[in-house]
């Protein structure tokens, strides 16, 4: 239906999709308008008939997401993110300005362990876990819905979130449209993993800091998300084992 409808409203432009792909290789974003959709994030929550689910749909022009909408059927919550024009949530604009001191001692920490199985990926994950736990943080979550996931950081529901410690890394209909929302809503959005020279797209300096002002691409293979800057920054170094 969301194809069918994008194709009749906007014939000329392309459409990067899970259902389109499949498990082949995803295209790469050009120039063109493309809409990057998902039309089930949190599948197996669907399946169980469990509420944290919804439609992910992001609209990239100059290579890269403008608008993102995330609509969450079973709790009737819309994300809205426009690029220079802030975020909503159901026509409310979110700002998350209460959240500029918060360290990761008091944040609620959200992750997703996917689908990997191998035991060198398990024990990755879990020892990210663990650094966490051992530094200290207020709570720990996961909900099943990446894309949710970071529209609930961009709400303050969650304080960070990441993904990509080993196999579990997101696809970019993971991350289009919500990026462009917690990002308009003030949060910092990274790579969790990578260095100058990589696979993924964060500059870093010599310490290993992201540097100001590069963006998160959504064709990385790992995410940190958080409400602000600092948080961002502290939970990569302790979920990777650098502080």
């Amino acid at each position: 239906l969301v194809m069918e409808a994008i194709a009749k409203t906007f014939p000329h432009h392309k459409v990067i999709g899970e259902e389109t792909v499949g498990t082949g290789t995803v295209p790469p974003l050009t120039e063109d308008p493309t809409w990057i959709v998902d039309p089930i994030d949190g599948t197996t929550n669907f399946a169980s008939g469990m509420p944290l689910t919804c439609v992910s749909l992001a609209f990239c022009a100059g290579g890269r997401p403008v608008l993102g909408v995330c609509f969450a059927p079973a709790t009737r919550e819309m994300y809205i993110g426009v690029e220079g024009m802030g975020a909503y949530r159901n026509g409310r604009r979110i700002c998350n300005a209460g959240a500029k001191g918060k360290t990761l001692g008091q944040a609620v920490v959200c992750f997703e362990f996917g689908y990997a199985r191998s035991e060198s990926s398990i024990d990755k994950m879990l020892a990210a876990v663990k650094r966490i736990m051992v530094h200290g943080c207020r709570s720990t979550r996961s909900s099943g819905c990446g894309v949710l996931d970071i529209c609930y950081v961009a709400m303050g529901k969650f304080d960070v979130c990441y993904t990509g410690v080993a196999e579990e890394g997101w696809k970019p209909w993971d991350y289009a449209a919500a990026s462009v929302v917690a990002e308009e809503a003030g949060c910092t959005i990274r790579s969790l993993l990578g260095a100058p020279g990589s696979e993924l797209f964060d500059e870093f300096d010599q310490k290993g800091f992201v540097v100001e002002g590069s963006r998160f691409d959504i064709y990385s293979s790992s995410m940190v998300c958080g409400v602000n800057k600092a948080l961002t920054e502290q939970c990569r170094r302790v979920v990777l084992g650098l502080s």
